[in-house]
């Protein structure tokens, strides 16, 4: 399933939600040679892995729910060719048996004529058919499909509202289509019309990509004498290039396709609040003001979406990521994140099989004013907190920044937990001991002190801190110093010196 899909999807799903409708999936499957095995499936729990469940709607292979089913065409051929046959005996569709060579001739004597290509007007081989020549033919066995009588002119124009790109101008439909294939099955234009009108179907949320469509779906829908629901087309998923824009592709980009975000373990909350994001210009300044607020709670305006496409940025949708599991518990932190790495990581799994130590662990900066905003995705995790679990004095860099002398490294840690060193302090307490043992040694108890007289000091209490954290982590950033060695306990920190 491509991204652009669940845009689509979620979009669709937030209108009805607003709106007291209902959001229902339809399978439109009328093209037999694209199908795939349990494609079905797949685009269901797609969906459903990310929060958007159908009011109405397929639920598997064969099986709906909702009052209108079924919801897949394929299985909805009878209702389309009752209305097939009904516009033929009202002379508004008939038979047509040109072979793909007679269409392939028409195409070649238009283009040699320099004329626009397709089946309408004076090309139109079979439209006058007389009714027992084509009565016979059938009779005979002959392969036919069933077209639609255009009434449309090509000079004229119809005038479009479409809810998101406004006023639309554009030429009559003068095609005679089809509506009904020689395998009995409808095209997708005669079938959504028709299901459309059965189902109740009032707003139309789809790619721009159908946009030039309009004008024949508009017609079909007055040739059948159904009232047309509203249209809003959603332009597509775009990302940048050096020579401009183009459109986000499953076949050059990963990300295209929803599996990606999977495997990833970017959380699905992230996914949805990213898509929000470039839906409605409106959204981001709304999270500011309502940090904490359910994204259900935010107003989406189909008015407020850009007509042009969206910028697909994955730098940005990082970064919304990390504000999202920046609001998680540990404990929600855990689920998912062990959930998904007894999928895809097992080093992960096993380092958090200790659930107890593992919460302390994700606990840490966690649940403040200014929580953590390192992580991103699942799969940063185990670099994230790997120090937590293990050691790795032979890869870790031992950066200790401005004091590097090990014999002075030593003293610090040595003075530090043979005379400071207190596993019940709190924060407070700990801060302040460790400003002592700055100046014990000759180093400055404030930065600013430091900075005002530098020549007085040999460095400042952050130096000394510093000394610590990578003595016993193996690196210069991590989260908050004095939680993790609550975390750690003095007896693994001893060990680790």
């Amino acid at each position: 399933m491509h991204i652009g899909g669940l845009y689509q999807a979620l979009v669709a799903q937030k209108m009805a939600d607003q709106t007291d409708g209902i959001f229902f999936v339809r399978i439109e499957d009328t093209d037999q040679k694209r199908e795939i095995e349990n494609g079905v499936a797949e685009i269901i729990n797609a969906l459903k892995d990310y929060g958007i469940e159908p009011n109405e709607g397929m639920i598997d292979e064969e099986n709906f729910v909702g009052e209108y089913g079924p919801y897949k065409q394929s299985m909805r051929k009878e209702i389309y060719q009752a209305y097939a046959k009904d516009l033929i005996a009202k002379g508004l569709a008939y038979p047509c048996f040109c072979t793909p060579q007679d269409l392939e001739k028409i195409r070649h004597d238009q283009e040699m004529a320099k004329e626009r290509t397709g089946y309408f007007g004076k090309w139109t081989k079979c439209r006058n058919m007389p009714t027992q020549m084509a009565y016979d033919k059938i009779k005979n066995g002959e392969s036919y499909i069933i077209r639609l009588k255009s009434p449309g002119n090509p000079d004229k124009k119809i005038k479009h509202k479409d809810v998101i790109k406004g006023g639309v101008d554009m030429p009559e439909n003068d095609q005679d289509i089809v509506i009904i294939k020689s395998d009995g099955l409808p095209t997708y234009h005669f079938a959504h019309a028709i299901d459309d009108h059965l189902m109740g179907t009032n707003l139309v949320i789809r790619g721009d990509e159908w946009l030039p469509s309009v004008p024949l779906h508009l017609q079909l829908f007055y040739v059948l004498g159904f009232k047309a629901p509203k249209y809003a087309h959603i332009a597509p998923l775009m990302k940048t290039e050096a020579d401009g824009k183009r459109k986000l592709s499953k076949r050059k980009d990963p990300e295209a396709a929803v599996s990606f975000y999977k495997e990833e373990g970017i959380p699905k909350q992230s996914v949805r609040e990213y898509l929000m994001n470039i839906a409605n210009s409106n959204f981001e300044m709304w999270r500011k003001q309502n940090p904490n607020k359910s994204i259900e709670e935010f107003a989406f305006d189909l008015k407020k979406m850009g007509v042009s496409g969206a910028l697909f940025d994955m730098t940005k949708m990082l970064d919304v990521s990390k504000n999202v599991i920046s609001k998680y518990t540990a404990g929600q932190l855990y689920d998912e994140a062990f959930a998904w790495a007894q999928e895809y990581d097992q080093e992960l799994a096993q380092m958090l099989e200790n659930k107890e130590y593992s919460l302390k662990v994700l606990g840490i900066e966690r649940g403040n004013a200014k929580p953590r905003k390192d992580i991103a995705k699942w799969s940063d995790l185990k670099n994230a907190i790997s120090y937590m679990y293990q050691f790795d004095k032979e890869n870790s860099n031992f950066e200790y920044q401005k004091i590097t002398d090990k014999s002075e490294i030593d003293k610090i840690v040595k003075s530090y937990f043979a005379n400071y060193y207190d596993e019940a302090d709190d924060k407070q307490t700990w801060f302040d001991k460790m400003k002592d043992l700055a100046e014990s040694l000759g180093y400055s108890r404030e930065v600013k002190e430091y900075k005002a007289n530098p020549e007085a000091y040999k460095g400042h209490v952050g130096d000394i801190s510093t000394v610590l954290r990578v003595t016993l982590t193996g690196r210069s950033q991590t989260p908050d110093l004095y939680e993790i060695m609550q975390v750690l306990g003095k007896e693994e920190m001893l060990k680790r010196i």
